[in-house]
């Protein structure tokens, strides 16, 4: 498709070592309309074969997957400076999970249904038909790159359209590894391709027109690329950024809640669009609840190896982010519980797990998103309070409340401007996104994310 002289090398650094791993092609621009035309003639074929035909293929993928478990959960944690328990477990296993659940409902979901018929036009009959929309573009971010890649991937397979993928370039190896696993598992031509590249490789697969967009990201790409696909009136998919709140009152497990406070807000380095980044514990609980929470994140082992519990960052300019807002709140009064102010961080891509007191809400360690290893804890005193602060910003992803008063947790639940509201738990809100099985909400959602595509 090029010659040598054209191509273009991304060099692959592992995170957690500085050490160059690899290098990768970089897709060239001007190929973009090839990829579009081998997608659309790919469609063709795929859309016309049987659900059964296509899940048969997914099936060779989950297998293929499984088989080689220990070797792509290496290429995850290489790229990314995740350890390798959460390569497999927040981003193998819900991919595989994902496959499994398409594999079992999407017959059902994709099938022609019989609908009642007003009681006007009685004596007709009315069916739903789920159609594919054509050629779907998956733009997957680099925290969770295998998960928020092949998900929406296999989701759009599954209801017969083609899939060009455009991983992140901070996470390129996985974008290859994803690559070589459809190619694998005998996909046929032009059905699944991947690009690999940047900003401008991005930008021109955005503006070739696809037939749906699939994107996971920050909000500033996420206003670009909804921008674009409005000038062409292409539906779109956007999962954005989150800031999302915990809310921990007087009579909750105050020894549960405090492990889950550590793992929401510390998990892949605090790198997950529902981490915990506001911590808000009532006042009557909050000295206790700070200082078990500090023993907890202290006694966090940082690192690569098989007994580390949180891994490195994996984007150098994210640590821009998270000192930005950490000198700020710093300058402002607030104080360290846990970790180093930014000045004494270490060289590389490790940082202290910070926990940090006397914020105040206006803060933009509270009004941004931080992606990283940041955790603002506020007490509060009233119910009221607690609602207000946690609806403060401008985001409403996810969020948790913890009570053992199930009448006092749904009540405050219904009152968070929040896409979802966990009760006494954290992040597994996730599980809807991924399409994991297991429970009708879940199922449903899974359900709604096939028919789209």
């Amino acid at each position: 498709m090029h010659s040598v002289e054209e191509v273009q090398k991304i060099s692959v650094l592992a995170p957690a070592t500085g050490k160059v791993i690899g290098e990768i092609e970089e897709t060239p621009v001007h190929e973009v309309p090839f990829f579009y035309q081998e997608a659309r003639k790919a469609f063709g074929t795929w859309s016309s074969l049987a659900i059964s035909e296509r899940t048969g293929y997914l099936r060779k993928l989950k297998q293929l997957m499984v088989d080689e478990m220990d070797e792509i959960a290496k290429i995850i944690s290489d790229d990314t400076g995740k350890v390798l328990t959460e390569s497999i477990v927040a981003d193998i296993m819900p991919t595989l999970d994902a496959i499994n659940h398409i594999i079992k409902h999407a017959e059902k979901v994709l099938s022609r249904q019989k609908v009642k018929t007003p009681l006007l036009l009685i004596g007709k009959k009315s069916f739903i038909e789920y159609m594919p929309r054509g050629v779907v573009l998956v733009i997957s971010p680099w925290n969770y790159p295998m998960q928020l890649a092949m998900v929406p991937m296999i989701s759009a397979l599954a209801g017969g359209n083609s899939v060009i993928l455009k991983p992140s370039e901070v996470t390129p190896l996985v974008g290859k590894c994803i690559e070589d696993l459809f190619r694998r598992s005998g996909f046929p031509e032009g059905s699944v391709q991947v690009a690999h590249g940047g900003k401008e490789v991005g930008a021109a697969f955005t503006s070739g027109k696809p037939d749906y967009i699939f994107f996971t990201g920050s909000v500033r790409t996420g206003k670009i690329i909804q921008q674009q696909a409005a000038k062409d009136l292409i539906p779109t998919t956007l999962e954005l950024g989150g800031k999302d709140p915990m809310i921990v009152f007087e009579d909750a497990n105050l020894d549960r809640a405090v492990k889950a406070a550590a793992w929401g807000a510390f998990t892949n380095s605090g790198q997950v669009c529902m981490s915990a980044e506001r911590l808000y514990v009532h006042r009557s609980i909050y000295g206790e609840f700070l200082g078990k929470l500090k023993k907890e994140v202290n006694s966090l082992q940082q690192g690569n190896d098989i007994n580390s519990d949180v891994g490195s960052m994996t984007f150098p300019a994210q640590k821009d982010v998270v000192r930005e807002q950490l000198d700020e709140a710093l300058e402002r009064g607030a104080k360290l519980e846990t970790g180093l102010k930014p000045s004494d961080w270490k060289e590389g891509m490790f940082l202290p797990l910070t926990v940090i007191t006397e914020v105040e809400q206006d803060m933009k360690i509270i009004q941004e998103e931080s992606f990283g290893p940041l955790l603002p804890v506020v007490p509060f005193d009233t119910e009221e309070e607690a609602i207000e602060y946690a609806n403060g910003t401008v985001y409403g992803l996810n969020a948790s409340v913890w009570t053992q008063d199930k009448a006092k947790a749904r009540r405050v639940a219904s009152r968070l401007v929040s896409g979802a509201v966990v009760i006494n738990d954290v992040l597994i809100t996730v599980a809807t996104m991924v399409c994991l099985s297991g429970e009708p909400r879940k199922a449903a959602l899974a359900d709604i994310i096939l028919r789209q595509v």
